[in-house]
């Protein structure tokens, strides 16, 4: 009987441990940064900028309607060999100063007096003078109310809402003829608010606004891109106090003479 040696498994080769690769996270590309810096940069400069120029074109108009008239021996730009920036408009504040402490006093408010008695006897020159007149004297005093307050309006119709302007409470015809009490609103354009809408609305359509004029105003230029913040206390902002129903389901009757009532199509 015959033996043999039993066979051995033939060792088996360990296999290489499998090692994984963690890249890192890739950096913005080089062309990515050099947009966000530029944009940056437009962002810091181009307000700064447009805010120069725009006050050195009024700078610069202003001087060059009120320095020719200042006489040669008093006018200091004959003996320097360069011109004074804002000389003229130094000098507009200066008359314009002066003219209003005269007009305090008595011989000024004759003259004023006498120059109005002369201008609203010439037939369109009085009606220029008193509606220019008017404005100013609005806009101007410092009790007046008008583009003090931001408010909500629905415009151009029931549903949408556009931000406005009071100018004042309605008076005269446009009243009289009204039944509720009615306020005098201007409605601007966008991205030009010195054009726009007057319009007569009643008291208890509009929704007051916290925000200030000026941050309205930056609204309406903007075209909605700057928003100012709400400010109001949170339980405040929590609670809608306008709807943006349409009323595309109304029909529009009248209950008395020239009174619109909506009514809903639906039966």
């Amino acid at each position: 009987m015959t033996t043999g040696k039993s066979k051995q498994p033939e060792p088996q080769e360990e296999s290489a441990p499998t090692i994984t690769l963690v890249q890192p996270a890739q950096k913005p590309r080089l062309m990515a940064r050099l947009r966000a810096y530029f944009l940056a940069g437009v962002l810091v400069t181009a307000p700064i900028a447009i805010t120069v120029y725009l006050a050195w074109i009024f700078i610069d108009f202003v001087d060059r309607q009120v320095t020719p008239m200042i006489p040669g021996p008093y006018n200091p730009e004959n003996y320097l060999p360069f011109s004074i920036p804002g000389l003229g408009l130094i000098i507009a504040i200066v008359i314009l100063t002066l003219i209003g402490a005269l007009t305090a006093g008595f011989v000024g408010r004759l003259f004023q007096r006498t120059s109005e008695r002369i201008l609203a006897r010439v037939p369109v020159v009085r009606g220029i003078y008193s509606a220019t007149k008017q404005i100013f004297e609005t806009v101007l005093a410092r009790q007046s109310t008008a583009f003090r307050e931001a408010v909500l309006v629905e415009y151009p119709r029931r549903g949408i809402w556009a931000v406005a302007f009071i100018t004042g409470r309605t008076k005269g015809e446009v009243q009289n003829i009204t039944e509720e009490e009615v306020i005098n609103i201007f409605l601007p354009t966008t991205p030009n608010p010195t054009s726009g809408f007057l319009l007569f609305v009643p008291k208890k359509e509009l929704v007051p606004l916290s925000m200030s004029v000026e941050e309205a105003i930056k609204m309406v230029i903007s075209g909605g891109i700057v928003t100012p913040p709400d400010l109001r206390p949170k339980e405040e902002r929590d609670v809608p106090q306008v709807s943006a129903a349409t009323y595309e389901d109304m029909d529009v009757l009248r209950e008395k003479e020239r009174t619109p009532v909506l009514v809903s199509r639906k039966k």
